[in-house]
């Protein structure tokens, strides 16, 4: 009775069983499509298309200036105050017409350098053309988003992301089928265009219920409050697929674009299982620690949280690992150089989860000092470590630096949140 009382009111529980199903799904179509193109594109046009996704990632932040996590605290906070929310929006819809103007402009006329940065090629001109156009459906996407989020409307959540993920998949598979790299790549880039679609048809009725666009009106109410998160947001979000960027040209010229294509296949196999927390950190973690306000509540919550998902992590990572060399066959035939990275990226993703649920707490809280200082300590340890690794140890340098960056950031933020509850005050910094 005490085990379906437990299962029945735990709601990190319910959230991640959802997850379970929609990503259990996305994982048979992502299998389906990841092992198409290591056939179709082969190492080469894997480490390019990470490229793309790194790009992409990095406008979901420049688009909207980094306000994601300001608005999923602040919806969380204010769901029921109308006029509150009304003043968020409005300097939300202004963040998002300087992020977007901002972002077009730096896509579009500066394509032709771009290209060269990151494919050493004129060839993709038009990917940087192509997003230009697309920067305001990524910028609304990603807010809207945040709302859904700070909701905590998970079931909706669940079906926006299985929808989306398909439609992509349809549009991924006709551009391969069509145009081979060239229209996996626009497929890629057109697919925030899709989930907005999608975002308009599930969620549209709730958005207009907490969001009244009439009222809307430019301006800054909530700058102060919303540049904290863009602060946060450029450092974690930015930077890290900047370095990632930034890693697998260093690994293509240190090495080999093959030795590059390895290391991407392999962070997309990471980010297909990460995508299970994804969900739980936006929908129920960083609202949860929103309204926490002492050290025995956070801590029985972080509790609760370690206990409901990370055993569970550790047994499908586990899986992963004895599973490695199928899933190479499977997903990536021939694409035997990537084994020994299963390892230590495997290891650092396990310590990487049971971080950043403590360091959520920084974005909960907008403790901003914290944030950059752990960020910035977390991202300089990976692009150092990796430069130091790699000579010694080839690709597999990338992935024990993964490993030994999240094992140091662990104990760090760990200390700086025991350091902020031991503080008279706990006012944001």
């Amino acid at each position: 009775m005490k085990l379906l009382k437990f299962l029945s009111g735990n709601t990190v529980l319910k959230i991640t069983s959802l997850n379970a199903v929609v990503i259990s799904i996305r994982l048979v179509v992502s299998v389906f499509i990841q092992r198409l193109l290591a056939v179709t594109v082969g190492e080469a046009g894997i480490a390019n298309i990470g490229q793309i996704r790194n790009l992409l990632a990095m406008l979901t932040t420049t688009s909207t200036l980094g306000v994601f996590s300001g608005v999923v605290k602040y919806v969380a906070q204010f769901k029921e105050d109308e006029p509150e929310l009304s003043k968020l929006f409005s300097t939300v819809a202004l963040f998002m017409i300087i992020g977007s103007l901002v972002s077009a402009a730096i896509l579009f006329f500066g394509a032709s350098l771009l290209s060269n940065y990151l494919f050493y090629s004129q060839d993709y001109l038009y990917v940087f053309q192509l997003l230009a156009v697309i920067v305001p459906f990524v910028a609304i996407n990603r807010v809207v988003n945040a709302v859904v989020s700070g909701l905590s409307d998970y079931k909706r959540y669940a079906k926006i992301e299985l929808i989306s993920y398909l439609l992509g998949a349809v549009a991924l598979l006709i551009g391969l089928f069509s145009s081979d790299l060239k229209g996996v790549i626009i497929a890629i880039a057109l697919a925030p265009v899709i989930q907005l679609v999608v975002l308009a048809f599930v969620f549209g009725k709730t958005l207009k219920k907490h969001v009244e666009f009439k009222s809307l009106h430019l301006s800054f109410n909530y700058r102060n409050k919303l540049l904290a998160f863009t602060l946060m947001s450029f450092i974690s979000s930015f930077l890290i697929n900047y370095i990632e960027l930034d890693i697998r040209s260093l690994v293509t010229k240190e090495i080999n674009i093959n030795e590059a294509g390895y290391w991407t296949a392999m962070t997309f196999i990471s980010k297909n299982y990460m995508v299970f927390a994804t969900g739980l950190f936006t929908l129920y973690v960083l609202p949860k620690f929103s309204n926490i306000n002492n050290k025995e509540e956070f801590k029985a919550e972080v509790l609760n949280i370690y206990k409901t998902i990370l055993p569970i992590f550790a047994l499908g990572m586990l899986l992963v690992y004895f599973l490695r060399n199928f899933i190479i066959q499977f997903v990536y035939p021939d694409f035997t150089g990537m084994e020994p990275l299963f390892k230590w990226q495997l290891l650092g993703d396990l310590v990487r989860l049971a971080s950043v649920v403590l360091a959520h707490q920084f974005l909960a809280k907008r403790l901003v000092k914290s944030f950059v200082f752990t960020e910035l300590i977390s991202l300089g340890l990976f692009f150092v470590l990796t430069k130091v690794f790699i000579p010694h140890y080839g690709t597999e340098g990338v992935v024990l630096a993964h490993f030994v960056r999240y094992v140091i950031y662990f104990l760090v933020v760990i200390l700086v949140i025991k350091n902020y509850y031991n503080k008279p005050s706990l006012e944001s910094e």
